[in-house]
């Protein structure tokens, strides 16, 4: 284990429990381990099939709209 992740794993021991359930399936889901599959909502879908879509017609973003992006929001 890292130092990083000692102290870290040190700060969430001092948490309500509740809370550091909820770390852990954050943990557990970001390294892939989980198992259980996201829900997403119909929204959700929705916009990932307009953006497959988009992607197929070849319509992507120019790179000055990506610049725009990352000075208005950083990486």
């Amino acid at each position: 284990m890292t130092k990083l992740l000692d102290e870290a794993i040190g700060v969430l021991r001092s948490l309500p429990p509740q809370d550091q359930d909820k770390i852990a399936r954050m943990i557990i889901e970001l390294t892939g381990e989980g198992g259980s599959p996201v829900l997403l909502s119909p929204e959700e879908k929705a916009a990932i099939a307009r953006s497959k879509a988009a992607a197929t017609r070849g319509e992507f973003a120019t790179e000055a709209q990506v610049r725009s992006v990352w000075a208005k929001h950083g990486p």
